[in-house]
């Protein structure tokens, strides 16, 4: 007999990381999604130097948690894989829902959506299905998800600011997968304020450019 592969639904818990105190002095509220092998909590680490006062951050967690050396000693996450992505991806944005949800981000006027490495296809794809407007889009050494197009964001305000960023010295970015990135940006957000951002560095969060864009 063939084996068979069968599908169950159920409610599931997982947990996300704020910083900072969200209040009338706060001017930014930044959404940040992490790369593959982090935890949310190590994540804020990157977002201590801006304002406390004018910036809330929250980072959501990645559901599936593995470890990330032969030890056993530290544990990290990824958003999705090549498994079953279309279904995970929907599990993935209902998630983020319940935190917008929770947070009461539906009217936040100067929302700061940011991804990181894998967290970039994570940020695009929640804003492109929800039709999320914001203020700000920060892509920082990540790649742009096939199957978006620039119908996905025709929503957006021309206003809408975009940064592409990325590490001269990226280690995944020779210049074929550059090229490529550079111009499936121009193609997605050629409509908006949209900015390709290179500074001198590895695969890596830049923390200064962090602070120009607050």
């Amino acid at each position: 007999m063939k084996p068979a592969e069968k599908e169950i639904t159920y409610q599931t818990t997982n947990s996300y990381s704020t910083l900072n105190t969200l209040s009338e002095t706060t001017k930014n509220v930044w959404f940040v999604c992490h790369g593959m092998g982090y935890l949310s909590r190590y994540f804020l680490k990157y977002f201590t130097d801006l304002n406390p006062e004018e910036n809330y951050i929250i980072a959501p967690q990645a559901q599936s948690k593995y470890y990330v050396s032969s030890r056993l000693k530290h544990v990290g996450a990824s958003w999705l894989t090549k498994e079953n992505t279309k279904k995970e991806t929907k599990n993935v944005m209902r998630y983020l829902d319940a935190i917008f949800k929770a947070e009461h981000l539906s009217k936040t006027p100067n929302l700061i959506m940011l991804g990181y490495s894998q967290g970039v296809s994570i940020a695009l794809r929640y804003i492109a299905k929800r039709q999320l407007n914001c203020s700000q889009i920060v892509m920082m050494s990540g790649g742009i998800p096939k199957e978006l197009t620039a119908e996905d964001f025709k929503f957006l305000d021309p206003m809408t600011k975009i940064s592409l960023i990325y590490g001269t010295d990226d280690k995944y970015l020779d210049e074929d997968r550059l090229s490529f990135e550079k111009n499936r940006a121009y193609e997605l957000f050629g409509h908006c304020n949209l900015q390709i951002i290179p500074f001198d560095g590895k695969h890596e969060v830049n923390t200064s450019l962090i602070k120009q864009i607050a």
